[in-house]
């Protein structure tokens, strides 16, 4: 069900996510605004679907475990999350969640990479996910992806090197409390 509450209500929710941590956000380029349309983007952070959240009016593919995490759970229901398995044999179950939220009119915001990482290179794409790619609109032409590139560049208007990536990046085993918290204390990051 597409109600405008549960459209604009995530994405303001994101806004002031970004807000509150003292996001800048640099777009370059021009977001595709077709539906539908798949957007695939590189994964450093949890902080990843704030900035993302807040620029595209989408719906985020997940691992299914998200939807039973505190807080975060309800609210990726909220945003309808597509949530995947990471089981081989559930990829066409998979695939055709994602295929049915794209035909009607959805537009998917994906991380092919499955997982994040610290920012400096792009993992293998999984290619159980990134196969929806391929599968045509409901109206037979070819479905519209729209890639996306995540960086953090600034930190309080001085340049964010790679040496300090791990400021915003969130992968392994950090813990996520302790993450945001840094996040929240440093300073103003333009992504």
């Amino acid at each position: 069900m597409k109600s405008p509450a549960r459209q604009t209500f995530p994405r303001a929710y994101h806004r002031m996510c970004a807000w509150i941590l003292g996001f800048r956000f640099v777009v370059n380029g021009q977001p595709d605004t077709a539906e539908p349309c798949l957007f695939v983007s590189n994964h450093t952070s949890y902080l990843d679907i704030i900035v993302l959240g807040a620029l595209i009016d989408g719906c985020f593919v997940a691992k299914t475990e998200v939807s039973g995490w505190p807080f975060f759970g309800p609210l990726s229901k909220l945003q309808r999350t597509v949530y995947v398995d990471r089981k081989r044999a559930s990829a066409g179950r998979q695939r055709d969640s994602m295929v049915e939220r794209l035909t009607d009119g959805g537009r998917l915001i994906l991380f092919p990479e499955g997982t994040s990482s610290d920012g400096n290179r792009t993992l293998p794409f999984r290619s159980a996910l990134f196969a929806v790619a391929s599968t045509p609109g409901a109206d037979g032409k070819p479905l519209k992806v729209q890639p996306v590139s995540l960086a953090c560049t600034h930190l309080d208007g001085w340049p964010l090197g790679r040496n300090l990536r791990w400021l915003y990046s969130w992968y392994g085993d950090m813990d996520l409390l302790s993450h945001i918290w840094r996040v929240a204390g440093i300073g103003s990051l333009t992504v």
